[in-house]
Formats: C-alpha cells, structure tokens, sequence
C-alpha cells in the first residue's frame, strides 16, 4: 500500500480571519493549497482523486481544526505562514484491523433510476438505511446497525470558485464497522467514502476495537 499520512491542521482565530474562511468553498480552498496538484489536466477531468481527503471538526470562537489522510506530506503551513500542520505517517498494521469504531461526514445520495440524476437521502432512518445497505458493496465493511448513531444532518449552501451555487447535503454518522474486504477497506480509507470529497465529506475516521483477551 502507498505510504499514508494523517495530519491535523490547526487554526487560530487569527488564522482563520486572514484566510476569510467562512463556507466550505473557502476552507477546501485552504486544504488544497497544502498539496500542490500533481495531477495533469487530463488527469484532473478524469477520476483520479487529489491524493487526499479531509473533515472539517469545527471548533470554538478561538480555533478551528482540521483533519486529513493523504498520500503524500502536506505543507507545514498554509501559504502566508497561517496555522500549524502536525503530520504522522500511517503504519500499515493500522488498517489490518478486524473492527473498528468510525465516524465520518458523508453526502447521502442514490441516483434516481428514471432521471440517472443524484437526489438527496433525507432524514435519519433513510440515511441510516442507505449507509448500511452501501457499505459492503462499495466500502469494505459492515456496519453494526444497533452501535450506529445519525448524530447531525445539515444541509450546506456556498459558491464554488466560477461563482455556481452548490447545495451540499452532510450526515454525521458514527458506529461500529467490520472489514469484510481489506483491500477495499484501505482503499476506501485512502480516497474517502461517498460523494462531495472535494468539499470535506468521506473521511473514514478509525480507531481498531481491541478485543480484551482478559474478559
């Protein structure tokens, strides 16, 4: 498996004022300038992802926090000495787990069968049922229904760079999860879950469930 990195990105409240990060457009224009593209153009309209993934964990008044897996070393700063990147390499025994507790912000979306457009998954038991049904398939894993938890849906609105209105649905969803195919596992750990990647959504956050062989 490719080398994998997690980093954390922080940044202070000074930080955030200068880079004017005040949508999701504005802090994946943040994110993205800590990886210079190595992709060619034709690459870029192809579906060869950026090399990394990202979610945004918020913060208080004073700062903001960013988490992100990528395949190569971010900056240690984001252009014009703002925040502070604190970077660690992913060891491969990480991802050999059996079972995991996860969360992750994810788009939910099915293509309508008539229309072949995306439509939006709304609501906590749809979204629930969508995440559970999708995850084998396309994810690697299973998921415990019983552990799963639908914490927060939002439904965010912001401008891309050429001005075009995006509407971005985000479910917050955390559980229990087992790897049923460990090479799709990773690879969905080192490219993102879903749809809307560009814009925060489909990191995998994981730690491994440790069974205790005293119990």
């Amino acid at each position: 498996m490719t080398e994998l990195y997690a980093s954390a990105l922080h940044l202070d409240r000074k930080a955030v004022k200068a880079l004017k990060i005040t949508d999701p457009y504005s802090l994946h224009r943040v994110v993205y300038s800590l990886f210079p593209d190595v992709r060619t153009e034709a690459e870029k309209q192809s579906h060869i992802q950026s090399g990394f993934v990202y979610a945004d964990k918020g913060g208080d008044f004073h700062s903001r926090k960013v988490l992100i897996v990528s395949n190569r070393a971010p900056l240690e700063q984001v252009e014009g000495l703002y925040g502070d990147v604190i970077s660690k390499s992913i060891t491969t025994s990480f991802l050999e787990h059996p079972r995991y507790h996860f969360k992750v912000q994810i788009n939910p979306v099915r293509k309508d069968k008539q229309t072949g457009k995306r439509v939006a998954v709304k609501g906590r038991t749809n979204t629930a049922d969508w995440f559970i049904q999708r995850a084998p398939k396309n994810w690697g894993f299973e998921v415990d229904p019983q552990h799963l938890q639908i914490d927060a849906i939002e439904v965010l609105q912001f401008n891309d760079k050429s001005g075009r209105r995006i509407t971005l649905g985000k479910a917050h969803i955390q559980g229990q999860l087992t790897v049923t195919d460990p090479q799709q596992f990773q690879n969905s750990f080192k490219n993102g879950i879903g749809k809307g990647r560009a814009f925060g959504c489909g990191l995998l956050q994981i730690v491994p469930i440790i069974d205790n062989p005293f119990a």
